[in-house]
């Protein structure tokens, strides 16, 4: 079947119902984005009150995730859990050592299984897809580690086929931009404050209030570094919106503003990374369903 096919998205649709539906009730660590949203309903749909979605606050979190996870999960019809919590409280993760996201997801799988025993809930489940078994994510081997289940990889579902049967189901983040947590902004060895990530949290609503929609604003020290799409950056440079956009990010407290010429990239930070040597299937908790 052609990806992105009629077929195809039934078919993936169908496996990640089976997945969830051989779960006896679950626990959604549930960010609002693209991923969770869609295991989040698809739980729901076949899981019904045995299913819950947790969702964190804490200053690493963009301001507008925890409005689209608010909304999300209302439109969804599931119960949501709420959880305050502060990564940086943990000095491990405020010194953004490279595995920094292993002890922010440790964090918020203990919350998980806190909250997963005293619900009385079987498992706790993530929005991990295929995709990202092959990027610089550290934070898989934290879910490893609390036994988190991923049904997105387990229905061998990949970012575009996640987009797809959002697209089908009528989820409004069907084609919604990435949106990883505001330190993914900031290079790793660089000291992490809930100072700078009010900082680059302003910067990134400013911008997009003028209406980019994909973009980051990497913080390096007194430097911003603006990301957009590579179609955008016309607009972007134009000397008029140039000169407002320097000036409201200097407003902020960055000394230097400069765009990137090469454009929006995920993950634009890991580059040079090496990749991770482990396999697709030491991150897997159960089979996957063909």
């Amino acid at each position: 079947m052609p990806p992105g096919s009629d077929d195809a998205v039934a078919a993936g649709l169908a496996r990640l119902r089976a997945v969830l539906g051989s779960l006896e009730s679950a626990l959604v660590a549930f960010s609002g984005g693209t991923d969770s949203t869609l295991v989040l309903r698809v739980a729901h749909d076949v899981l019904g009150a045995r299913c819950v979605a947790l969702t964190t606050r804490s200053p690493s979190t963009p301001a507008h995730d925890r409005q689209a996870a608010h909304e999300g999960a209302l439109a969804i019809g599931a119960p949501h859990v709420w959880i305050d919590t502060n990564e940086l409280d943990d000095p491990r993760y405020a010194a953004n050592p490279v595995n920094r996201c292993f002890f922010c997801k440790t964090n918020l799988f203990d919350l998980c299984e806190r909250e997963r025993h005293r619900l009385g809930l079987a498992v706790v489940v993530d929005g991990a897809n295929v995709d990202d078994l092959a990027d610089h994510r550290p934070g898989l081997d934290a879910a490893a580690r609390h036994g988190v289940r991923h049904p997105l990889v387990e229905a061998n579902l990949t970012k575009a086929d996640v987009r797809a049967v959002s697209r089908a189901l009528g989820l409004p983040t069907w084609d919604r931009p990435a949106s990883p947590c505001l330190s993914s902004r900031v290079p790793y060895g660089t000291p992490i404050s809930a100072a700078l990530l009010a900082r680059i949290d302003a910067a990134e609503r400013y911008l997009r209030g003028l209406g980019f929609r994909e973009l980051r604003v990497r913080a390096h020290d007194t430097l911003a570094r603006i990301e957009v799409a590579v179609d955008d950056l016309p607009r972007l440079v134009a000397p008029g919106l140039r000169a407002r956009v320097s000036e409201a990010l200097r407003h902020l407290g960055f000394v230097h503003v400069t765009v990137d010429l090469r454009g929006f990239r995920s993950g634009s930070l890991n580059e040079g990374i090496a990749e991770t040597t482990r396999g697709p299937e030491e991150y897997l908790r159960a089979p996957r369903v063909r």
